[in-house]
């Protein structure tokens, strides 16, 4: 595991670094919640789990947090920063998949495009707040949504109709934070989690990529 600082427009990010034991084949970068860093126990899982698979994880810490504020940043600094990250690492020359939690989870959908991600990854995602499902369903890359049966942020039967890019995992009982009652325990969550990214991972890197131009190389960078 190694960090990196990157300058952005709105103070400096922080990516941690999970990488695969070979040569990588694809990055994900993650970014976290409102509530929480990337010390998210999701989060951690797939730091885990993905360098397994031979993917390259960052997660990402945004300026507001690294800079100690409780309150997060407005949407156009979050995607600012995110930009700023997505850029250093797409140097790379690697497949990239964006991801994150909750927020993290709309930074990613709002950015997956212009960016030219190769798929989103969103855990969490804060399906009831303003405008969060109409920028889940406008992501434009085949997007996996890991949800908690019980999140109070949207359950997964309160989705709209999603369109065939887009699947949805549940995860039985659990919140959104993936706590879950019952049976279900956290570690099973997280392993549940894992294995759903992970599958979808592999076939997502198996399938031709998307034919959208992507801001950054019509900018060359």
């Amino acid at each position: 595991m190694t960090t990196e600082l990157v300058d952005t427009p709105v103070g400096k990010a922080r990516i941690t670094w999970h990488p695969p034991d070979g040569n990588a084949r694809a990055v994900a970068l993650l970014g976290h919640g409102s509530a929480t860093g990337v010390e998210a126990p999701d989060l951690q899982a797939l730091a885990t789990a993905l360098p397994l698979r031979g993917v390259l994880v960052g997660l990402v810490t945004q300026p507001y947090r690294l800079e100690g504020n409780r309150a997060a940043a407005d949407e156009a600094s979050l995607d600012a920063a995110w930009t700023a990250v997505w850029a250093s690492a797409a140097g790379m020359g690697l497949p990239m998949i964006a991801g994150g939690r909750s927020a993290g989870a709309q930074v990613a959908c709002r950015t997956a495009v212009e960016l030219g991600a190769r798929a989103v990854l969103a855990l969490a995602y804060p399906l009831l707040g303003p405008g969060s499902a109409r920028e889940l369903l406008a992501t434009g890359r085949p997007t996996l949504v890991i949800q908690g049966g019980s999140d109070p942020f949207g359950r997964p039967d309160q989705f709209p109709a999603l369109p065939p890019e887009i699947e949805l995992v549940e995860i039985p009982a659990a919140n959104h934070t993936f706590d879950a009652a019952g049976a279900v325990t956290r570690p099973g969550s997280m392993a549940r989690i894992a294995t759903s990214a992970g599958e979808w991972i592999e076939r997502r890197l198996s399938a031709p990529p998307s034919t959208s131009s992507p801001r950054l190389a019509q900018h060359g960078g």
